[in-house]
């Protein structure tokens, strides 16, 4: 795992990091002169003074929150401890949590009338968290899935999608399976994107084509060096860190992204609470008020993630299928 001082200090060297675009937004952040508390990468503040886009209360959307929640007046936040650009990292002071899911959850906790009361811990932490009561809502790239919709409620606020990330100037473009017969692509192990490329490869193969060489690195930096070095022709992984990385370092491009459910279905990412704790229907009408103010888009353009937005929030809708 990166260290959070190592993402920091990595910033001015954008050569294989997958790290900080310069994609613009509309917030004062991204549009900031440089103040004490601002650092910035393109247009991009990293710096822990966010000037992040905030939302006013909603009375009919609040009055939604369980009682014993509006009274205590904080939302307790989960989210991963990982660093992962543009949806959560640490800002240029090593202990300040940045990114599009802090962003996002700020809104709907605004909308809510309540305070953001938020702590980093793990990713099994997350659900952990959720099952003991700790946590009132995580907002980390949850994606809906029918083995954890037996045990969590899901309002959903972004788009899943995967992305093949190849050197920059590759002439490739992947729709289907067989555009990456006999490729060598890296991958993930245990994700979702796995699962799918060895899908392909198998499809490949059963259709008399050639079979995907995968590759697995331990760190995202070996994964963009063995780009570089033409070890391998892409590198599959979340589209959000795709974007990022191609916008930051210049050295590759994105030849084509997909749901990550894979064919048959579009993955959703959605704000996660325990089952019947009473707040999905709050979270869903926070997400639904923020999208229609134009709040939401404002945060998903500063973080250049515009094109995973979602027209409105869903609850509870199919999700990924029990493996």
């Amino acid at each position: 795992m990166t260290s959070r001082r190592t993402l920091a200090v990595s910033v001015a060297a954008l050569v294989v990091a997958p790290l900080l675009s310069a994609c613009g937004g509309d917030s004062d952040a991204a549009t900031g002169t440089g103040s004490s508390g601002t650092k910035k990468v393109g247009d991009v503040n990293i710096g822990p003074d966010q000037n992040r886009i905030r939302g006013k209360k909603a009375d009919e959307i609040a009055a939604l929150v369980p009682a014993a929640i509006r009274e205590r007046g904080t939302l307790k936040l989960g989210q991963s401890a990982d660093a992962s650009p543009p949806l959560g990292f640490y800002a240029t002071d090593d202990k300040t949590r940045i990114g599009s899911e802090i962003d996002l959850a700020t809104l709907v906790a605004d909308t809510l009338g309540l305070k953001l009361d938020n702590d980093e811990v793990s990713w099994e932490n997350l659900f952990v968290g959720l099952d003991s009561g700790k946590f009132d809502a995580v907002f980390s790239n949850v994606t809906v899935t029918e083995e954890r919709k037996e045990k969590y409620d899901f309002a959903t606020y972004r788009l899943d999608n995967i992305a093949f990330e190849a050197k920059k100037g590759s002439g490739w473009k992947v729709d289907g399976p067989e555009d990456v017969a006999g490729r060598t692509i890296a991958v993930s192990s245990g994700t979702n994107q796995e699962k799918i490329l060895v899908d392909w490869s198998k499809q490949n193969e059963k259709a008399g084509r050639k079979a995907v060489s995968i590759k697995y690195f331990q760190k995202d930096t070996d994964y963009y060096l063995a780009l570089q070095s033409g070890r391998i022709d892409a590198y599959l992984g979340p589209s959000p860190s795709a974007a990022y990385h191609v916008s930051s370092a210049g050295q590759s491009e994105i030849v084509g992204t997909l749901s990550g459910a894979g064919d048959d279905l579009q993955g959703k990412i959605a704000a996660t609470t325990k089952k019947g704790s009473g707040l999905v229907d709050a979270y869903a009408a926070a997400v639904n008020h923020v999208i229609e103010d134009g709040s939401y888009a404002k945060v998903l353009k500063r973080w250049g993630l515009s094109s995973e937005a979602v027209p409105k929030s869903e609850i509870n809708p199919p999700g990924l299928p029990k493996i």
